[in-house]
């Protein structure tokens, strides 16, 4: 009977530990991806909340700095209308140029520069080669 006790708790506790792991991944996971506009718009409730946001990098706004690790570039939303700076420290994806749709995951600052931490490019819907 000892031994069943344990067993029913052991597998309890196992049970606890997956279904908290799942909820805490799937949370991570779940963020939501913002358009520019939509986060500028959230106004001073917006700093410091870990977000993803959707747009595209601004031709022409890329400077890099530090051997390329630090970037520095504006993104706009999808209607163009609304930018916002930001800043991105570490090695970019190979994919990722002025003019690509773009998902950046980072903090928006006080001073209303975006720290991005993860830059995402996003694939074009259909692959043209280079001419």
């Amino acid at each position: 009977m000892l031994k069943k006790k344990k067993f029913i708790i052991g597998g309890v506790v196992l049970a606890l530990a997956v279904a908290y792991l799942g909820y805490t991944g799937l949370s991570n996971a779940a963020t939501y991806y913002y358009e520019v506009g939509e986060l500028l718009a959230k106004g001073s409730a917006a700093y410091g909340e870990n977000v993803k946001i959707n747009g595209q990098v601004v031709t022409g706004s890329l400077q890099r700095e530090e051997a390329g690790r630090l970037l520095a570039f504006t993104m706009v939303d999808t209607s163009g209308n609304v930018s916002l700076p930001v800043v991105f420290r570490g090695v970019a994806p190979d994919t990722f140029k002025e003019g690509a749709l773009l998902v950046a995951e980072g903090q928006l600052l006080t001073d209303g520069i975006f720290q991005a931490n993860t830059l995402l490019p996003k694939c074009p819907s259909k692959y043209e080669p280079e001419s």
